[in-house]
């Protein structure tokens, strides 16, 4: 269910524009307006969930639908040879700054490890 205060929900309903490469009925991807990679990208489910936090079994399908359009994305876009990250933070400790579920898919550059 769509969470009229969220931004991500509003993205994902055509509320708000985004420059959106994919989508579906699971999944919506668009470049991020704030990238921290040549290549950033945020990979969302149209489903409003706070964070990996809240994730069950139940999710299943839409996570099988955001990985592979993930794997895609960094295909089409060039990445998949030299290597990507695909990342999500849970919660504002983390780093969480959208309370809508969502992994970043970074490339175009070296990272190191571990992140932050």
């Amino acid at each position: 269910m769509p969470d009229p205060d969220c931004l991500f929900c509003r993205i994902a309903a055509g509320e708000i524009s985004a420059d959106v490469i994919s989508q579906d009925e699971l999944v919506v991807c668009f470049r991020d307006v704030a990238p921290q990679a040549p290549t950033h990208i945020l990979l969302i489910p149209r489903q409003h969930i706070a964070s990996a936090a809240q994730l069950t079994e139940d999710h299943g399908p839409m996570l099988g639908r955001l990985f592979a359009s993930a794997a895609a994305i960094a295909r089409a876009e060039g990445l998949a040879e030299r290597g990507f990250r695909l990342a999500t933070n849970a919660g504002a400790g983390a780093g969480q700054s959208v309370d809508h579920l969502h992994f970043h898919l970074l490339g175009g550059r070296s990272f190191s490890w571990p992140p932050g």
